[in-house]
């Protein structure tokens, strides 16, 4: 053979296998990040929006004693969302962003055969958790620390995922709700327990409410449908959502 001609073939054989090789490169596939805007960050906002709402900063371990405050009780009316939860006792609750443990240890009495998983991102609290556990002697709560996307949960696991006034405070909600969903049973439900922001006399900051309308889109991006909404709390939607 010719060596010119040698050369050539020598020279088609390395392009075609670097080509090869880098093709992959080409061909990325598109994670749920794509699905946020950044833009300037109003004033009690994080500057990231997901799905036209900008999401809201998170209260940190050091407003532990607002979760706590004695008047909440009363001016969220615990007592009527846990009848509107309808728990069963062999039930296995999430309580995703837990903070001190307020709805944590409310519900943990009512699972005698099942138990609470109190979840949150932030070491303070769970130590917080842990504590509380100790104190009302509780071994069916178990802190779990998560991360802004992921809250660590088995595979359908879970009977209900609930969020009391947390979710429009999530980083990657997309995320973490695509792992809840995964960590649902068959006939689980997620509930979003948020401020009413069609109310403009519900005495919050816009960022820190949410819409019925607008928590429905967001849910069926991952695949979930509102079941119902529960209009019983004096300020707060009890949305439930599920297959």
């Amino acid at each position: 053979m010719p060596r010119i001609l040698l050369l050539l073939i020598t020279l088609l054989f390395i392009s075609c296998r670097g080509a090869s090789q880098q093709a992959p490169a080409t061909t990325q596939t598109t994670d749920s990040s794509s699905v946020y805007e950044f833009r300037d960050a109003s004033r009690d906002g994080i500057g990231k929006r997901y799905m036209g709402r900008e999401i809201a900063h998170v209260m940190g371990h050091l407003g532990a004693s607002w979760l706590e405050r004695p008047e909440r009780e009363q001016e969220e009316r615990t007592d009527l969302l846990l009848k509107a939860l309808s728990l069963k006792p062999t039930d296995v609750v999430a309580d995703i962003g837990a903070g001190t443990g307020f709805l944590t240890f409310q519900i943990a009495p009512k699972l005698p055969q099942g138990k609470v998983l109190a979840v949150d991102i932030q070491p303070e609290m769970i130590t917080y958790l842990n504590q509380g556990k100790a104190k009302r002697k509780m071994p069916n709560v178990t802190p779990i620390l998560s991360t802004e996307s992921d809250p660590k949960l088995d595979a359908k696991s879970i009977d209900m995922a609930i969020m009391i006034d947390a979710y429009h405070e999530f980083s990657y909600p997309r995320e973490m709700i695509q792992h809840l969903v995964a960590a649902l049973k068959p006939g689980g439900r997620i509930v979003l327990v948020e401020y009413r922001a069609e109310d403009p006399n519900v005495p919050i900051k816009e960022l820190h409410k949410l819409s019925v309308a607008q928590a429905t889109k967001e849910m069926k991006a991952v695949g979930l449908k509102l079941l119902k909404n529960d209009d019983r709390l004096p300020q707060q939607h009890i949305m439930f959502f599920g297959r």
